[in-house]
């Protein structure tokens, strides 16, 4: 169940028959939980809810909550002099260019933050005790502020965490009964700020994902669910309910990783080298670059200006989805985005009381979307689309309706282009040479639109596109992972310490059965910034993690350094495979009846044409277009200069006839 800005998307799955079973209702932001539950009672019948082993759940709620500043009221204790770290930062500035930029404020408001008399060395031994009488004095301000949830982060605790176990016992015994973050159990690394953000971002969101989870959990259960609930994390994989409840700050990102961790899978069964996935819905553009059917994972990630120290799929949003509004700027130029008109009310077309122009209205003005119902029994009116969009002809000196529908349309696919770029031409990868994944409901719409704005030759769509991020959270492993900093020179005498270092790290994830990975951070002796290299312990030697290094090192930065390296981080990770006859590729689309001709624009032609309208469910193709192929979950436009024909897998893929 993956719940987007504007639709909720199921999928189920059953091992048992191989049957795939798909829906997609309106999201409902004031309430989540009712669009997934609206979502169930649709497409799943109590009895096969009850046979169900495991319901996967991709959520925004903890996104939301940041995003919203709607979390928990946190109080801080932290060790005396390192009160301001969260306003310190790094000194830096996220935009050197912005004259007018400011940091985002923090979470933990200075009065509310504490300082404790302590110290712990870098190798965990003990240089100043903890001040048992600082840590009671912080439990009576928190009573007396209403604090609701409390954040320790003592320095260096993840080298000892005792003097953060014993302030956790402190506030217990003190009255305290909010939930306690400890940055120990949070994040296993340096860096006392990027450590105090994060934890202070679980104390924030617990506040409000713990009571979510459960209560949707209650509410499966009354509807017959016997198995276990599942919810992504930010850097793949899934968490059990209990895991997320109690490390919420894990799923922060869980919702787009799982179009990408589909986007993987997809490339890896069909031998794609490279692939990007272009995740368009309606409220956002979602892309990341995959390589060899990998997914690209990074260990710190930010939201809203605060670093995360998590596992961390590398997924570029922007504003630009079908729910986009267009207008006009005060110079009379035509923009598109960020901000959207979401599930409530959404776009004109939708008939709910929208009335600003989107990119849902432009494009069923140009035909690329059929004039009729679309998923989640929504009725579209192509006069409401027309009328919302034609006030912007006046202020941007636009001819008409049909030239500013097509302004909104290229303009949104210029965003998505962009944010492509930036995952791939910033890694070094020329994105000609990919494949486009297209998927979400609009995603199909704007493949060709992409595929020209970046000059690439290879579009694919998979099988019910419109709900294919579910499919990534169906085919999610339970992954665990915890990491610990280790700095000292990567040497024969480092091998076995880090040996141990995993092997407690393991011990401590507890993934009986689970598949076991260990990457290393690394870096030149005398550097900052790490790279992060996979290593198997029990083949590996100091060369081959050291070549290993270099090569990450030089595709990178494009040389090769001679200094020594040193180790900075240990990281483990445990993966249990759920469900051995997941699809590889979701079943094709079913249901949607399709046929006759339709009058749609042509972008590479700059004109109309009569276009025929094709229903996936048969469809082998190869056609040229113009035309539009339509399932029941999204509909795929093929613009003239490119041809569509099936894949044996299912897959629609459109490939480049000319250079327009």
């Amino acid at each position: 169940m993956d719940v987007g800005g504007t639709f909720t998307d199921l999928v189920l799955h059953d091992a048992a028959t191989g049957e795939i079973r798909v829906a997609k209702q309106p999201t409902t932001p004031a309430a989540p939980e009712l669009g997934v539950l609206a979502a169930v009672d649709a497409a799943v019948p109590a009895g096969l809810l009850a046979r169900c082993a495991h319901f996967v759940h991709g959520t925004t709620v903890g996104l939301n909550a940041l995003l919203e500043s709607r979390g928990a009221a946190v109080g801080l204790i932290t060790t005396r002099g390192f009160r301001d770290v969260l306003e310190i930062r790094r000194g830096d500035r996220d935009d050197p260019y912005d004259l007018f930029w400011t940091p985002p404020p923090p979470l933990v408001p200075r009065r509310l933050r504490a300082e404790a008399s302590e110290r712990v060395a870098a190798d965990g031994s003990v240089v100043g005790g903890l001040d048992e009488d600082d840590v009671l004095r912080a439990a009576r301000l928190f009573a007396e502020e209403g604090v609701e949830a409390v954040a320790i982060v003592l320095v260096n605790s993840y080298a000892n965490p005792g003097h953060e176990l014993r302030a956790a016992e402190l506030l217990r015994e003190a009255g305290f009964t909010g939930p306690v973050s400890l940055s120990h159990e949070v994040s296993g690394e340096y860096r006392e700020y990027e450590r105090t953000c994060t934890t202070v971002v679980d104390a924030f969101v617990r506040h409000r994902m713990g009571p979510y989870l459960h209560n949707l959990d209650r509410e499966l259960r009354s509807r017959g669910f016997g198995g276990e609930l599942l919810v992504t994390r930010s850097g793949g994989g899934a968490l059990t309910l209990a895991e997320a409840a109690a490390r919420p700050f894990e799923t922060i990102l869980s919702g787009p990783v799982a179009g990408a961790a589909a986007t993987a899978r997809l490339a890896a069964t069909l031998g794609l080298g490279t692939a990007v996935a272009a995740d368009v819905g309606g409220t956002s553009f979602d892309t990341a670059l995959i390589e060899d059917g990998r997914l690209p994972l990074l260990y710190q990630g930010e939201v809203v200006g605060l670093p995360l120290q998590s596992p961390w799929v590398d997924v570029r949003s922007v504003g630009a989805g079908g729910g986009s509004i267009a207008y006009a700027d005060s110079g009379g130029l035509l923009r598109v985005g960020p901000r959207s008109a979401g599930a409530d009310p959404g776009p004109a077309c939708y008939g709910r009381g929208g009335a600003e122009p989107t990119v849902t209205d432009a494009a069923l003005h140009l035909g690329m979307i059929p004039a009729w119902h679309i998923s989640g029994g929504i009725e579209l009116s192509a006069d409401a689309a027309a009328d919302a969009l034609a006030p912007l002809a006046g202020p941007t000196g636009i001819a008409d309706a049909d030239t500013v529908a097509e302004g909104v349309v290229r303009i949104a696919a210029a965003h998505m282009a962009q944010a492509v770029r930036g995952v791939t031409v910033e890694r070094g990868v020329d994105a000609r040479g990919a494949a486009i994944v297209a998927f979400g409901g609009a995603g199909p719409l704007f493949g060709c639109l992409i595929a020209d704005e970046l000059d690439v030759d290879t579009v694919v769509v998979p099988p019910n596109a419109g709900n294919f991020s579910a499919v990534g959270l169906v085919q999610a492993d339970v992954v665990r992972s915890a990491a610990r900093t280790l700095v000292r020179p990567l040497d024969a005498d480092a091998l076995p310490v880090i040996e141990g270092l995993a092997a407690a790290l393991f011990d401590r994830l507890d993934g009986a059965g689970a598949v076991r990975e260990v990457d290393l951070d690394l870096r030149h002796r005398g550097q900052e910034h790490t790279l992060t290299v996979p290593v198997r312990l029990e083949e590996d030697d100091v060369e081959a993690i050291g070549a290993r290094f270099s090569a990450a090192y030089h595709r990178s930065f494009g040389h090769r350094l001679p200094d020594p390296l040193e180790v900075v981080t240990v990281r483990a990770t445990t993966r249990v495979v759920l469900d051995a006859d997941r699809p590889l590729v979701p079943a094709p689309p079913s249901g949607e009846a399709a046929g006759g001709a339709t009058r749609l624009w042509s972008f590479r032609r700059r004109a109309w044409a009569e276009a025929p309208v094709l229903a996936r469910e048969g469809f082998t193709g190869p056609a040229e277009g113009p035309l539009l192929v339509i399932e029941p979950t999204a509909t795929t436009y093929v613009d003239a200069g490119f041809a569509v024909e099936a894949h044996g897998s299912g897959c629609l893929m459109i490939t480049r006839k000319d250079r327009g």
